[in-house]
């Protein structure tokens, strides 16, 4: 008798709803942001999805602000961020960006990785010690938190991309993800790709990322270059939306 799992019952991240249904059935007049409720944010999501590639730029810049002010998780940065991971796959998600042969998908995987940096183990760590029950259950940043293994079944496809810019980005999002102890089955095989940026990126943030995944995880890693890498005590994008700034 064979006694092995089949794949069939092996446990899996759960699935995405589409975007469109994000759209249409999150209320978001009724969830909080830094400047007062969400129902502005359909428009701006909308325009991710235009194919002009600056206006799809200036639309995450905007809903850096809207649901991201101050590096800080709101009542509607869940939706916001279900959305962007949603249209990770759209045709719109190839457009290149102006003066760069980019496709826009890596600047939407930048998106993510600011806004999962947002709620890292290391930023509400920090903000626990002056905030007891910052993290309880059902506050907002852990309901966020918990979105985690989705946001990952969305990211990590993408982390073979073609494109290295495509492929660094999502690579930084699903290591940071991967916090979520529910992802910790899928460490092993994302350390090959950390140690990947190690050898090969010249982000010193996205460097960071990298290293530190991987000695939390209990990899070896060489030793950091103080000139490149340690200075700054900060996570991708300290200022949550650089990549997102004119020049396009």
């Amino acid at each position: 008798m064979n006694h092995s799992r089949s794949n069939a019952d092996a446990p899996r991240e759960p699935d995405l709803p589409p975007y469109q249904v994000v759209l249409s059935e999150t209320d978001w007049g009724s969830l909080e942001t830094p400047f007062g409720n969400g129902k502005d944010l359909p428009e701006v999501l909308a325009r991710l999805l235009t194919p002009d590639p600056k206006a799809q730029i200036n639309a995450l810049s905007e809903l850096g602000e809207m649901v991201g002010h101050q590096n800080t998780i709101y009542e509607a940065t869940a939706p916001v961020a279900m959305y962007v991971a949603g249209v990770l796959t759209h045709p719109a998600a190839t457009t290149p960006r102006p003066y760069r042969n980019v496709p826009i998908r890596a600047a939407l995987l930048d998106w993510l990785v600011s806004t999962a940096y947002d709620a890292s183990d290391e930023i509400v760590g920090r903000t626990e010690q002056h905030f007891p029950g910052f993290l309880a259950p059902g506050t907002i940043v852990a309901s966020f938190r918990d979105l985690r293994p989705m946001l990952y079944q969305a990211v990590s496809p993408f982390c073979r991309d073609s494109h290295e810019d495509v492929r660094e980005a999502a690579v930084i999002a699903a290591l940071i993800l991967a916090e979520h102890p529910a992802l910790a089955e899928h460490r092993d095989h994302l350390a090959v790709h950390a140690r990947a940026i190690l050898d090969t990126s010249g982000d010193a943030p996205n460097r960071r990322v990298a290293r530190k995944a991987l000695q939390a995880w209990g990899h070896d890693v060489p030793a950091a270059d103080p000139f490149l890498e340690e200075p700054w005590d900060w996570g991708p994008h300290s200022d949550g939306r650089s990549d997102l700034e004119p020049p396009f």
